[in-house]
């Protein structure tokens, strides 16, 4: 029972990921870092305001008084704007499929992480499914002629996240240890706000309708923040690689059929490895689970 309410939370949490572009295009006047500071606070009050509701702002001091552990989360939390930043700088300067070509190379660095990390064991079909995706990254970034910075970060950037979250998520709840992620960037974020209204380079103005939909980023941010996280304390990193395959598909379509990003024939050759990685993982689930019954 547990392993499928976590199994559904990350579903509907990368479904959620998977149609982002179409939400931060509308935050376009507004460059990444001011963006992802504003969702970095927000995204504290919004979980403050919870935590109070449900009266477990104790879970805070509970975090802080555990060293070690506040400081895992508190790398979680720089890890996870680091991936915010770059992931709005990318959809913002037209370069959503850059984006998706990231979170398809991540599970392969979960999926990494967790044999080597954690010990976990990959089945035949799932080393055929690396072995896809590591064809399906080979013959991308040749395809680029460049460095893909954006790619590159966000798959280290979140799979790194991913494991810091299978390592401390099993003791810290998921609101608290996103309010305190959040926390950990919180002065950061406001420095830098504060810097930008000194500078009079600020683009939003707190008591407007742009200000008011900045705010919304607080919501849109937490909850499938909340939802992976409710998902990475039940189901292997294995598992998590394979559900990561959704939000890029998402991506991959907006950026596309919506944005009309240009699509040679070496991202239609490298994404067509993509998606025989993801038939692999999907056929190597439901072998199993046919197994289990």
């Amino acid at each position: 029972m547990q392993q499928r309410q976590g199994l559904i939370n990350g579903v509907v949490a990368y479904l959620l990921w998977g149609i982002f572009p179409l939400y931060f295009v509308l935050f376009a006047r507004s460059g990444a870092f001011e963006i992802v500071a504003y969702r970095a606070l927000w995204s504290l009050v919004v979980c403050l305001l919870v935590l109070a509701v449900m009266r477990r702002l104790g879970e805070l001091r509970d975090i802080l008084a555990k060293p070690k552990m506040a400081l895992a989360v508190g790398v979680a939390g720089l890890l996870i704007a680091t991936n915010w930043t770059v992931y709005v700088y990318g959809v913002n300067t037209d370069r959503t499929l850059d984006a998706a070509l990231g979170y398809f190379i991540n599970p392969l660095a979960v999926a990494a992480l967790g044999v080597l990390v954690l010990g976990e064991k990959l089945r035949p079909l799932q080393w055929a499914a690396i072995l896809a995706g590591l064809a399906a990254v080979v013959v991308l970034l040749v395809g680029y002629g460049q460095f893909p910075f954006i790619a590159i970060t966000l798959a280290l950037s979140f799979g790194t996240y991913s494991l810091v979250k299978k390592v401390s998520g099993g003791a810290v709840a998921p609101v608290s240890g996103l309010a305190f992620e959040t926390a950990t960037v919180a002065p950061i974020a406001l420095g830098f706000l504060i810097y930008l209204a000194v500078a009079g380079r600020s683009t939003v103005d707190l008591f407007s309708g742009y200000g008011a939909l900045m705010a919304t980023t607080g919501v849109v941010t937490a909850v499938p923040l909340l939802l992976f996280a409710a998902a990475a304390r039940r189901v292997s990193m294995i598992t998590l690689a394979m559900l990561q395959y959704i939000a890029p598909i998402g991506q991959f379509l907006l950026g596309w059929l919506v944005f009309h990003e240009p699509m040679p024939l070496s991202r239609w050759l490298g994404f067509g490895f993509v998606w025989i990685a993801i038939l692999l993982f999907v056929a190597d689930v439901a072998l199993t689970q046919r197994r289990r019954h």
